[in-house]
């Protein structure tokens, strides 16, 4: 993963959802949007939930500044939306905690709290962040570490192809270490049929 492509935006469109596109976050300008987001009681899986400003502006800072991670903010029809995490595996998160292929690429995604759900968003969401990623060349698998009981998002994994490798521990929680090729993701989603 290059810094360049994190430049690079990413669009798509989910049928009867509406456009997806993704900019680079900025620590600065953006903190108290994610604030809002990441201390929401919805994000509990977030671990930030009694996070200050300043300690967002900091998160965000540290991540834009390490050469293995970044954040991205997704908007829906031109408004922010959700929250990208793209890392490095072997060098974040889960370095030594599992056997890397190469071609990985680590993922969060947060969806911003909202009192209008849209029925299937979380969904046209994580398919939306799948693309974006698999939008790079280099990147041939998705890895990604939820919180054993979150059986939310492990059902959105699923959908699009995600399959539970194993349980791992990590010092902030029990993990689902769970992985998608670019093949399990284009048969679990009608590839190009989007």
């Amino acid at each position: 993963m290059s810094r360049t492509d994190t430049d690079r935006p990413g669009t798509g469109r989910a049928e009867g959802i509406g456009t997806f596109t993704v900019r680079p976050l900025d620590p600065l300008a953006d903190a108290e949007l994610v604030h809002g987001w990441v201390t929401h009681p919805k994000a509990a899986f977030w671990l930030m939930g009694d996070a200050k400003l300043q300690d967002v502006e900091r998160e965000y800072m540290a991540i834009a500044a390490h050469p293995h991670h970044d954040a991205f903010i997704g908007l829906h029809d031109g408004e922010p939306a959700f929250l990208i995490e793209r890392y490095d595996p072997t060098e974040v998160e889960l370095k030594g905690l599992y056997e890397a292929e190469p071609g990985d690429v680590g993922m969060h995604f947060l969806v911003a709290p909202t009192d209008t759900p849209l029925h299937g968003f979380t969904r046209a969401v994580i398919t939306a962040v799948m693309d974006f990623l698999f939008a790079d060349p280099s990147v041939r698998r998705v890895v990604v570490e939820p919180d054993v009981t979150n059986s939310a998002v492990q059902t959105l994994n699923k959908a699009v192809g995600f399959e539970v490798l194993r349980e791992i521990a990590k010092p902030e929680k029990d993990a689902l270490l769970s992985a998608c090729t670019r093949e399990q993701f284009e048969a679990a989603t009608g590839g190009n049929d989007r």
